[in-house]
């Protein structure tokens, strides 16, 4: 008997001191990827791409794969929406060139949010489109690129607000990765949120580390682009499963916008719209999530979630308590992380300019009031005749009427005058040097 208390007591001391040892609450990367929609990647049944996004498949495998993940047509309010948990509309941060509108001194910021909870915050990649910097907006340690250009190839970078002169030209992409992991390793005995925002795949679209000598043609370019990004996903997989971290963290991937430029296709057929635009082809993205032994392994949810979810989902993960002082527009989708049905949200939002839709399950309206059936998307979105007898798109009408009229998006923070004739003006003054230059 006093052997089997001897034992017991030592067994239970193990429990204690592995309990002690194990955070209260998981580590969260963001792994986050520049233009490339569902038609991308394998997992969502790319036909050009079929089996080249391996280590993108492994985490879909082995975790929770959402089928309609929505963002925003642009990076600069994707990035907004994030960081805030907050339509463009709220924020001013509505389109790329307004993206540098909210302030961290006035709106909420997920990684404060996270540092309250008790998280080291970390960013390495993109981060231009934005206002101030990433320590302003609450990420304790970062890496980002100085200037709108040259972020691939480059000799220098921005590390924690200070310009890095790397002595030789680098590839910034392996910088971030080499940031990243050295990050997880300093803080792996405490809960951290590291933010990943990759510039791969967004033009121009140049030579990787990995590119053959004397390759120039572009399909093949954008191929090692692609293969580049898939394979540094793996080896910030590898890292945390070498700190043997990976059940103690959630690691979440997504594309902040459609395949730029382009679309490709999925079972032969071409994907609506692109990168930009406000179509399926611009604004459905990939979205997984995985946190080894927690979340449901090869499942794939239908339910409807959009970029201003992550914020609220990432709080609830951490335990960290949502500012109670701003309107939030997301909706945790934590439970289903967790293998749990949650409340998934009946409709999503997505915004750029003056131009934004409400959709729901089968059916999107617009500002303009112009009604679509979505039954066949992400391939063809179908314009509903105004006088139409139907009496689901007439509920449908209704109902998405219902949701515009009370998030009021056209009466948000908008210029007093249009951006656009001065974009216009811009892109004169550009293509006027470019033909002056041309003529010396």
């Amino acid at each position: 008997m006093k052997r089997f208390f001897i034992a017991l007591s030592g067994f239970v001391a193990a429990i204690s001191l592995l309990a002690a040892e194990k955070p209260a609450h998981p580590n969260i990367v963001f792994l986050f990827a520049d233009d490339l929609g569902i038609e991308g990647i394998n997992c969502y049944g790319s036909d050009r791409f079929k089996d080249k996004t391996p280590q993108i498949d492994a985490l879909a495998k082995t975790g929770l794969r959402f089928e309609r993940g929505y963002s925003a047509p642009l990076c600069g309010p994707s990035r907004c929406q994030i960081m805030t948990g907050r339509y463009g509309f709220r924020t001013g941060g509505y389109s790329n060139q307004a993206a540098h509108n909210p302030s961290a001194k006035d709106e909420p910021s997920l990684a404060k949010t996270l540092k309250q909870a008790g998280y080291t915050t970390g960013m390495a990649g993109k981060w231009r489109q934005m206002g101030e910097s990433p320590g302003d907006w609450g990420f304790d340690e970062f890496i980002t690129d100085p200037t709108a250009g040259g972020y691939f190839w480059k000799n220098s970078y921005t590390k924690n607000g200070k310009e890095v002169n790397a002595g030789s030209e680098i590839y910034y992409p392996d910088v971030c990765m080499d940031f990243a992991k050295d990050f997880f390793k300093r803080h792996r005995d405490e809960p951290f949120y590291f933010y990943y925002p990759t510039h791969l795949v967004h033009g121009p679209i140049l030579r990787t580390p990995n590119t053959k000598a004397g390759t120039t043609e572009h399909e093949a370019l954008y191929n090692d682009n692609l293969a580049y990004l898939d394979k540094q996903i793996g080896q910030l997989v590898s890292e945390l499963d070498k700190l043997g971290l990976r059940e103690r963290t959630l690691i979440v991937f997504s594309i902040d916008n459609g395949t730029a430029q382009r679309s490709f296709t999925i079972g032969g057929r071409q994907i609506n719209g692109h990168k930009g635009t406000m179509l399926e082809g611009g604004v459905r993205v990939p979205l997984i999530a995985n946190w080894k032994g927690v979340t449901p392994e090869g499942k794939v949810l239908k339910d409807l979630v959009d970029f201003s979810d992550f914020y609220p989902t990432f709080a609830e993960i951490a335990g960290a308590k949502m500012p109670s002082e701003f309107k939030f527009d997301g909706k945790s989708f934590a439970p289903q992380i967790r293998g749990e049905k949650g409340t998934p949200r009946e409709w999503v939002f997505v915004q750029l300019n003056r131009n934004f839709y409400a959709r729901n399950d089968g059916w999107k309206l617009n500002q303009s009031g112009e009604l679509f059936d979505m039954s066949e998307a992400p391939f063809v979105e179908k314009l509903v005749a105004a006088d139409t007898e139907s009496a689901d798109a007439k509920a449908a009408r209704k109902k998405l009427q219902g949701v515009l009229d009370e998030l009021k998006p056209a009466a948000g923070k908008f210029p007093t005058t249009d951006e656009r004739p001065n974009l216009q003006k811009k892109k004169k003054r550009k293509q006027g040097k470019a033909e002056a230059a041309s003529n010396r």
